[in-house]
């Protein structure tokens, strides 16, 4: 079965971005290539008990087992040492992207506790857009009750477009909750 959020893309906000943007193909308007959800633990990543939870909770998430990152050089004032665990990814594409994106966009960024929007100036020169998330129970599949500390994420959203406005209008019509200019 096709995720909602990706038959709306197909049928009616791909074919607007092209009318707006005067593109010559459809193609050539922006979509969303993937998502990746970054998890740093930090310190905590040598103890495997606190993976092991931070790992279960991810899947929850994202519905695919993380990966855990290592540090690429020691660093002492982090305490990091070369190829410790440093946290955990995962990357999401087609359809498990459309339905994590549908969910965040719906469900969880409502739960947000004092949620006045999403910063409308979080994008990269390629017109990827990042934020983080100070606390990842507000993912209705996380059980609050088994959760031992709340930890944050970090999202990115990358999206094939040529500059950050087709991006911005992109993530604009698929309902994103961004601040707008005078509110405050």
């Amino acid at each position: 079965m096709t995720p909602r959020l990706k038959e709306t893309f197909f049928k009616k906000i791909q074919p607007s971005l092209k009318e707006k943007f005067g593109f010559k193909n459809i193609n050539m308007s922006p979509q969303i290539k993937k998502v990746v959800l970054n998890m740093g633990l930090g310190i905590d990543g040598n103890d495997s008990k606190i993976i092991k939870s931070c790992e279960e909770d991810l899947s929850k998430i994202t519905g695919q087992k993380p990966v855990i990152t290592k540090f690429k050089k020691s660093i002492s004032n982090f305490k990091t040492r070369k190829n410790t665990n440093a946290g955990l990814k995962v990357t999401l594409r087609k359809d498990k992207m459309y339905e994590f994106i549908d969910r965040l966009i719906n469900i969880a960024l409502p739960r947000i506790k004092d949620f006045r929007g999403l910063s409308p100036n979080a994008f990269d020169k390629f017109g990827n857009y990042t934020f983080g998330v100070k606390e990842h129970i507000i993912f209705p599949e996380v059980n609050f009750d088994k959760v031992d500390k709340i930890r944050g994420l970090d999202i990115t959203i990358v999206i094939s477009s040529h500059n950050k406005d087709h991006s911005l209008e992109l993530l604009n019509q698929l309902n994103f909750p961004f601040i707008k200019k005078g509110d405050n």
